[in-house]
């Protein structure tokens, strides 16, 4: 089975105050051999780059509205008179609140999403083909 990889790379605002926040180069990532999951890799172009993992369907609601809880939030905004979406990241290294323009970040799902429909996902996973392999023992 051909895997395909759908990457954007951008540009990400990481607010340290209400009126100061500092850019972060970030890379966001989608492997149709791991569907169900987006992947963001912060300081890309550094020496110890910080990698995040959480669900697609979780990025795709906080388009549109607020989702999540725990380690994970993503909800809508407004920054400058622009669409925005905030990621509110928890770790036990610490905590950090990340914008991104909405319409690069859309795009780039848009096309994880015709790469791998909704409701699809598990085909991609290839469970049935190794089941049948392994029945067939």
């Amino acid at each position: 089975m051909q895997h395909t990889v759908v990457e954007r790379e951008l540009e990400l605002e990481l607010i340290l105050s209400p009126e100061r926040s500092v850019p972060v180069p970030a890379r966001l990532g989608y492997l149709t051999d791991d569907p169900y999951a987006v992947h963001v890799t912060f300081h890309i172009d550094s020496v110890h780059p910080v990698y995040w993992t959480f669900a697609r369907d979780l990025l795709v609601e906080g388009v549109f509205r607020a989702c999540g809880h725990g380690d994970v939030r993503v909800w809508p905004s407004k920054a400058d008179g622009r669409s925005v979406v905030l990621m509110a990241l928890s770790s036990p290294d610490g905590d950090a609140l990340l914008q991104a323009p909405t319409a690069q970040v859309s795009a780039w799902l848009e096309r994880t999403l015709r790469a791998v429909p909704p409701g699809t996902e598990g085909g991609q996973l290839g469970i049935d083909d190794g089941l049948a392999e392994l029945l067939a023992r």
